[in-house]
Order: structure tokens, then sequence, then C-alpha cells
């Protein structure tokens, strides 16, 4: 009977990992990846058999019984099991359905934490998500809801908090939009968009609560954040007055 590894691949760029998710990589004999995890971190492991069983918004996916599945059969073959999560495999990351179908079969299983998204997206805004005197409080959701949950059920949660991170939310800026107004926050707070955060292709969009559909459609397809606060007021301030300058030499190029 192998044991089992939940590894944190952390918000894209290899060298973020962790030693141990290296170390667990590099010994792995079968690698379970989501659909996200950029190529530099499976390299880490060349060894090992790579399985690709991600989720991806409005595309097909894998399901998470199959992959429980999947996984159990794996670690009563091979020594060492990797399951590579983006992010943190705690946030968000279906963890606790796998942890128990690896307890129930009686398996070893160890989890190994990641840098998150939202870490990931801070360090490239250079912008802290606290702020003494203006954020105290920080929430991390997703807009996806349950069959039987209203569409806006996240949001209530959204308005108490200082600065807000909403996970898998660029396909649904519009409804995100819709439901944080809904809940009574500003059309006018600011927002940024991050996509790709860490890698070369690392993008930075901002915009408000009310722009946020437009600001969206600018994204290239690859995993984004939303992230909701008065802490990104300065990012927008500095984002018009380069827009204005630009504006200006074309005029004047004109």
């Amino acid at each position: 009977m192998g044991k089992v590894y939940l590894v944190g691949a952390g918000p894209g760029a290899a060298d973020l990992l962790t030693l141990r998710a290296a170390r667990a990589l590099s010994q792995a004999d079968v690698v379970f990846h989501d659909a996200l995890v950029d190529e530099a971190v499976l390299a880490l492991a060349p060894q090992a058999r790579r399985v690709a069983v991600g989720k991806r918004c409005g595309q097909l996916s894998t399901a998470q019984q199959f992959i429980n599945r999947q996984l159990v059969d794996a670690a009563r073959r091979h020594a060492c099991v990797v399951r590579l999560k983006g992010g943190d495999p705690m946030l968000f990351g279906r963890a606790q359905e796998e942890l128990s179908a690896l307890a129930e079969a009686g398996i070893d299983v160890e989890v190994v934490p990641g840098v998150s998204a939202a870490f990931g997206a801070s360090a490239a805004l250079g912008c802290s998500l606290t702020r003494r005197g203006l954020s105290r409080s920080v929430m991390f959701l997703t807009p996806s809801v349950g069959k039987g949950e209203p569409e806006h059920a996240w949001a209530e949660a959204a308005r108490g908090a200082d600065t807000v991170v909403l996970y898998m939310a660029s396909r649904q800026a519009d409804a995100i939009a819709r439901g944080l107004t809904a809940a009574g926050v500003p059309g006018a707070r600011p927002a940024v968009l991050v996509e790709n955060a860490s890698l070369p292709t690392q993008r930075v969009l901002p915009t408000t609560v009310a722009r946020l559909p437009e600001a969206a459609r600018q994204l290239g397809g690859g995993p984004a954040l939303i992230l909701v606060g008065e802490v990104y007021a300065e990012l927008i301030e500095r984002a018009a007055e380069l827009d204005g300058a630009a504006a200006e030499r074309r005029s004047a190029a004109a």
C-alpha cells in the first residue's frame, strides 16, 4: 500500500513551490494533476506517469468520485502518488472529499500546503490584502453555487469583508458584478483582475465592480482572480493617470 500526497502547486511559477512539494514530485510514480498546473511544475516529476484530472469552467471535467477511485487504485499499485492541485489543496480544491475517500480505503495521505493564488496575485500587484486603518478582514469566496442555491448566495458574505478575493470567477464577471451590487457593494468600489499570476504571461486589469464585465472581456483565457476592496484604490488611480497620458500622446500625434 502506497502513500498519497495532496500537493499545492502554487499560483503558477514552478519556483514558488515548497521544497517539500518539489521532493514529493521528484519521488512520484504517478501524478494526478489539475488542468491549470504549469508545464514547468510538471517537469519536476520527469519519472512519473501523468494523469490529467482537471476541472475547467464550461468544459468537460473529470468527475470527483472518479478521481477519488483513481487515487485509491493508484495507491494500491504504487509507492508514491501525488495529487497536484493549483494554489493550496485545502482552499476550493475539494481536498476533503479526496482525504475522506483515502482514509476510508485505509491509505496513508499527507497534505503539502502551497502558495494560494490570492497571495501570488497580491505579490504581483505589490498591494497588501490588509492595511492598517483600511482593511482588517479578507474574504475568500467562489461564486460557484450548488443545485438549489440562489444565484447570488455567496454575495452576502462579500458585503461584510474589507477585501474580497473571488476564485474561479473570471468567466462569471457579469453575474459577480450583479451579485455584489445587489448585496450593497458600491459599483465604484475598486476591483482588479489578475490573470496568470506569477507567470511571464501575467496580466493585471484594474477596474471597478460596475465595470468588471468589460474588464473580464480583455482576459486571455488563463486562470484569473477578482480582487475587490478599497486597498486597490491607488491602482485604479494610477491606471487612470496612465490612460490619460496615453490619450494625450495619441491626440498630440494626430
